[in-house]
């Protein structure tokens, strides 16, 4: 790691100093929560990533036995299905690492999107794939929801005294996935270290259940972490990004080599999900092409992770005054040191700027909206109505205060309310496809050129498990964009494992969690506006990739 300060060296030393004659690294070694707050409620009880990885070391050999029981019995795909926490880490295993010779490929579901549903189940051949439940708390919606709809197929395809071989459990002590491992014969649960929050649990079963199935040696990778977590990267590096965080620069924005992107978005949820509360926060900014120096406002501090020879030049931004962090990564096994690093890194940052960086006190208000919107439509068969603002073809406008003749134009106008040191989230609760990504990156970039604000963006419902909590904890400066859609062929969501009986669609749900998700971000005062495509998706993004042009 290498950082290039400029005028905020000092500033850096000065508080790495500061850390150092307060023992700061010693007292978390201790598990000491007054490094955070004067409560040890959420602290005491989630600093289990401290040493996980030493503990994991033991369950090295249970890992390679499980695996190759499964190898054995002729499995050679395993879906996950779970969400946040317990999906990223899998995903940049098997985004970044790939699929050993031998071993499972692997694909995440974290969606409620019906069409999703539906391509990832075309590629299934049920007598060799494995299904993960992972849940810390055993009641995540989406996650139980695909699992009652892949059991009931797996069922129909395997019959029911087949099917539970299929499934695997990660869960916590006394969760509710407990008792359905048992109900419907799981192959097996692994029970988690509870002292663990989900953004944490990268090096615990959550991620290398999966990534032992993908053939990673994973006791090579816990050993990067037990080095690293003998250095003080992360003292130093929480140091810059909480100290430049309170100098206004609260936009840390990754640039990373395409070996390695992957990881983006496991640490932005890291960094969203911690720091953002208590009309605080530090803004995560991945995915978000390299542009000229002259986009980027005075609220970016940059960071570089470089793969090997793929070397990043960012001195561009340095001549023009903009802090940067260079870190490269030798080696793919070093994802280990660096999981282990950014959580060190976010914890400091937390105490740097005067945050509890392990509870997440708004992630259940869009829940709760959620779970009233089902309920009424459980009783009435309807969600909430909403009121249109502007009918533009296919593509209805949501929003209070929404002006325009067009829906480009209530974008546009939307977007005249974005101010130096803002930030613009697309909110994208539509079908996962590459298309659709490229589109909405065109957006992105569109507003950041034209409007000098950082961007984001993310499919829905999986951000609410990663920046969601930020998007409504932290100093609303963000400006959301939501996109929504119709399916094109919904899926019934079983309201039992083996049972037939349905009251509510994917469809239903993921809208349900949108307009929860809505309504929470307004209950706080956020600039909200929501596109509702109800045909082509794509041909309603290409409308606004120009917008700024």
């Amino acid at each position: 790691m290498q950082a290039k300060l400029g005028n905020f060296q000092a500033t850096i030393d000065q508080a790495v100093g500061a850390m150092q004659d307060a023992n700061i690294w010693s007292r978390i070694s201790d598990l000491d929560h007054t490094v955070w707050s004067e409560s040890e409620e959420e602290i005491t009880n989630r600093l289990g990533w401290l040493d996980i990885a030493d503990r994991m070391a033991d369950e090295v050999d249970n890992l390679s036995t499980f695996t190759n029981a499964v190898r054995e019995d002729g499995y050679d795909y395993v879906l996950l299905m779970g969400m946040g926490g317990s999906s990223l880490a899998p995903e940049v295993f098997s985004l970044t690492f790939g699929q050993a010779d031998g071993y499972l490929a692997l694909d995440i579901l974290d969606t409620t999107d019906a069409d999703a549903v539906r391509n990832i189940e075309a590629k299934l051949d049920y007598s060799k794939t494995l299904f993960i439940v992972a849940t810390k708390s055993g009641g995540t919606a989406e996650t139980l929801s695909a699992f009652k709809y892949f059991y009931n197929r797996t069922t129909e395809a395997l019959g029911e005294d087949a099917a539970g071989a299929h499934f695997v459990g990660i869960t916590d002590p006394g969760s509710k996935l407990l008792g359905i491992g048992d109900e419907f014969k799981f192959r097996k649960v692994f029970v988690n270290d509870p002292n663990i929050g989900g953004r944490y649990s990268a090096l615990s079963f959550f991620g290398l259940v999966p990534a032992s199935l993908l053939g990673i040696d994973v006791g090579r990778l816990l050993g990067t972490a037990i080095s690293e977590a003998q250095t003080e990267h992360g003292l130093q590096l929480g140091a810059i990004m909480g100290e430049l965080a309170k100098a206004g620069r609260d936009k840390i924005t990754f640039i990373t080599s395409d070996a390695v992107a992957p990881f983006g978005d496991w640490v932005e949820q890291l960094i969203a999900e911690s720091t953002g509360k208590d009309n605080k926060g530090i803004v995560p900014v991945v995915g978000e092409a390299l542009g000229d120096v002259s986009v980027y406002g005075d609220d970016r501090l940059f960071v570089a992770i470089q793969h090997g020879d793929d070397a990043i030049d960012l001195s561009a931004l340095e001549s023009a005054g903009h802090p940067v962090v260079y870190i490269i990564m030798n080696d793919m096994y070093e994802m280990g040191a660096q999981f282990w690093r950014w959580e060190m890194a976010t914890a400091i940052s937390g105490h740097v700027i005067g945050i509890h960086p392990f509870n997440q006190p708004n992630v259940e208000s869009a829940k709760i909206i959620a779970r009233e919107m089902i309920a009424a439509y459980t009783e009435k068969g309807e969600l909430p109505a909403q009121d249109a603002t502007i009918t533009d073809g296919s593509i209805v406008v949501y929003g209070e205060g929404v002006k325009g003749n067009s829906a480009v134009e209530a974008l546009s106008n939307f977007l005249a309310k974005a101010t130096a040191g803002d930030y613009v989230a697309l909110q994208a609760y539509v079908t996962p496809d590459d298309k659709t990504w490229e589109l909405l990156d065109s957006i992105r970039i569109s507003i950041r050129d034209g409007k000098q604000v950082a961007t984001t963006s993310a499919y829905g419902p999986r951000f609410l498990h990663s920046t969601g909590q930020l998007h409504k904890g932290d100093n609303g400066s963000g400006l959301f964009i939501q996109f929504t859609s119709d399916a094109v062929n919904d899926v019934d969501i079983p309201d039992n494992a083996g049972e037939d009986a349905s009251a509510m669609t994917f469809g239903v749900l993921k809208l349900a969690q949108a307009l929860g998700d809505k309504q929470a971000l307004l209950d706080v005062d956020r600039r909200v506006i929501r596109f509702h495509f109800s045909s082509d998706v794509n041909a309603g993004l290409e409308a606004f990739t120009s917008a700024f042009d």
